[in-house]
């Protein structure tokens, strides 16, 4: 893989091009570890007036009480979703809270808003519910850039090492592994599998990998993926916004550059970060994550001051714009006609031997994260959390 740009694999989906539609690149690895960068696209909701965004409400909230249905939302995406999603009985969490919260609720039907990995991994843990996703369209840098059969030869180049893949990948790359982590159990999963003599292959995301390589002294071969937005932020640019705040608590998500955790009093998991403002004495913080999470931080902490880390230099338009493009797929719209035309637009499908395969790096997470957290799975459960877990 030779160039340096690839022509996009599919472009923007047929009936899709009156919207918005940005392309973006990202690292391409195969199965002999050589990178290229590759553009996948992303088409943005289209605005819409105050009337108009009233009556969508009331049709999605009529639509969820219908259809049985439950809204459950990532911390990243829009406000509105968010808040639509605490309100209506639904969850707004991390990507494995919101699996584990769909396969404790009672409701058939499961909205998820978010990014494609997150719609399999629901269904991977509730095949028997129908799960619905406002845009299939909506992926993750991470997932794309770990295509599942030449991660499959690049595990199989390298058999005696155990298999460990982050969480955002899809159902078939975990149909590969030993191992799933997410971004709050990876440090202890791996220490406890360097503890057991085991050498690591982890994928996809290589900044991710680095930093639990860092903590754990783990030997890891690492996949060299990594997240379009945290990939952004830049450390000479957070220096010096630390510099101008320097009462202010840095917090960082392990998706960023090393250089960036370098500069942060806090790196941790989405969930991590969250917890950190709210009970932290600080009255001020940076952040540095898809701003997303900046909605339910203000939610929860509204006395605090959060201050966006940056991700681009000062001769750039946009100092601080991180944010997914994909995540900014859900929109009212489409969330709307997620419930109301169900079916191939809209739901996501999991071929029953990948999910039987996939689901068993999943469930020995869970029962490893339980064990750690004293055996409370259970209790957990019932309150739709997992102890000690936090996703993308």
């Amino acid at each position: 893989m030779t160039d340096s740009l690839l022509t996009p694999a599919a472009g923007p989906a047929s009936g899709m091009s009156a919207k918005p539609t940005t392309a973006f690149e990202f690292p391409l690895q195969d199965s002999s570890g050589e990178v290229c960068l590759r553009q996948a696209w992303a088409s943005l909701p289209e605005p819409i007036g105050a009337d108009e965004k009233e009556s969508l409400l009331h049709d999605i909230r009529r639509l969820l009480r219908e259809r049985n249905a439950v809204l459950v939302a990532h911390y990243y995406v829009d406000g509105v979703i968010q808040d639509l999603a605490t309100e209506t009985g639904g969850l707004v969490a991390d990507s494995l809270e919101m699996a584990r919260f769909g396969h404790d609720h009672t409701a058939q039907t499961l909205v998820v808003a978010g990014v494609r990995f997150m719609g399999e991994t629901a269904k991977i843990l509730s095949p028997e519910k129908t799960v619905l996703m406002p845009d299939l369209q909506a992926n993750c840098s991470l997932d794309l850039g770990c295509p599942a059969d030449a991660f499959s030869q690049f595990c199989d180049a390298h058999p005696d090492r155990t298999v460990v893949v982050y969480a955002n990948t899809s159902a078939a790359v975990k149909a590969r592994a030993d191992w799933m982590v997410t971004s709050s159990c990876a440090v202890s999963i791996v220490r406890h599998l360097h503890a057991q003599g085991e050498k690591i292959l982890f994928a996809p995301d290589r900044h991710l990998g680095r930093y639990v390589a860092e903590q754990t002294g783990a030997d890891m071969l690492l996949w060299e993926g990594h997240c379009i937005v945290h990939d952004e932020f830049k450390a000479v640019e957070l220096a010096s916004l630390k510099a101008r705040h320097p009462e202010s608590i840095v917090l960082v998500h392990p998706e960023a550059p090393a250089s960036v955790i370098a500069l942060a009093d806090r790196v941790g998991s989405t969930t991590a970060m969250i917890n950190a403002v709210v009970e932290n004495d600080a009255k001020s913080f940076i952040v540095a994550t898809d701003q997303g999470i900046l909605h339910r931080m203000r939610q929860l902490a509204p006395e605090k001051t959060l201050i966006e880390a940056p991700t681009a230099g000062t001769s750039a338009t946009c100092k601080s714009c991180a944010h997914c493009p994909w995540m900014a797929m859900n929109g009212l719209k489409a969330l709307r006609n997620a419930l109301a035309n169900s079916g191939a637009p809209h739901e996501i499908n999991v071929p029953a031997e990948t999910a039987e395969k996939a689901v068993n790096c999943i469930h020995r997470m869970l029962a490893f994260t339980a064990l750690e957290s004293g055996g409370a799975l259970t209790n957990a459960s019932a309150a739709g959390l997992i102890p000690h877990i936090g996703a993308a």
